[in-house]
This record gives C-alpha cells, structure tokens and sequence, in this order.
C-alpha cells in the first residue's frame, strides 16, 4: 500500500502530515514554507509513494466556505495539474488549529514552544489526517 498525506494549507505555511505505508497511523512530517510546498511534495513523491493527497477544507460554524478557501482553490487547481495521478480529498478542518493548541497544552509544552506556529500546522495536518481514517 502507499501513503496518505495530510496538507494543513496556510498562505505563509503548510503543515504536513503522513500515513505509515499500512494506512493505519497518523504521523506529523513537517511544515514547509508555502512558497516551497510544490518542491517539497515532488521530491517527496519522487521517494514514497503516495495514494492520496488529504486537504483541510476550512469552513465556518454555518458550513459555508472560509475567507481562505479562496486560496486554497487555486493550490488544488495547481497541485491537481502537478499530479494528475493523486487523487485529492477534502475533509473538514474545522476546530484543528484549536485541538492542535490544546494537544501541545496536554503533552506539556512549556509557554515558549506553544507559540511554535510551524508546530500547530503540523499537528493540524496530522488531525486532519486522523479523523480521516477514523471516518475510513
């Protein structure tokens, strides 16, 4: 089997997160700089195989589309011509960024490395994940 991997879509960051090859754990990878997502999962595909791309959607209490869904689009356009051959899906992202916060809370980071926004994403990206395979 291949992996899923989890994309936390930000405009200054991305977080990433991966399946392990059996599709059963979670992991968090890494956040990239947005400018440098596209390098990043090419030499990352080129090295693992990857079955599907997994894209939070953001959307309000009343299920509509957030602000940033606008830029979301146009990355889902670009990485769709990038790899036709990956499928995306899109799974709700809504309350991530605030259970990521609440997660370094409960594993006891300290104040300081609670401010580590590169660390939210990715543990965003790996919630997104998560709740994917739950719903599998």
């Amino acid at each position: 089997m291949a992996r899923i991997l989890a994309i936390d879509y930000g405009t200054k960051r991305t977080g990433i997160a991966i399946t392990d090859e059996l599709q059963i754990i979670a992991s968090g990878l890494t956040t990239v700089n947005t400018k440098e997502i596209f390098s990043f999962l090419k030499t990352y595909t080129s090295k693992e195989r990857v079955e599907l791309f997994l894209v939070g959607e953001p959307k309000q209490m009343d299920n509509t589309a957030s602000e940033s869904e606008v830029f979301i689009s146009k990355f889902l356009d670009k990485l769709e011509k990038q790899f036709p051959n990956i499928p995306v899906k899109r799974v709700d992202e809504r309350f991530t960024s605030k259970m990521a916060f609440q997660t370094m809370i409960d594993s006891g980071l300290k104040k300081n490395q609670r401010k580590n926004k590169a660390l939210v994403d990715e543990i965003s990206a790996t919630l997104i994940l998560q709740s994917y395979l739950y719903s599998k």
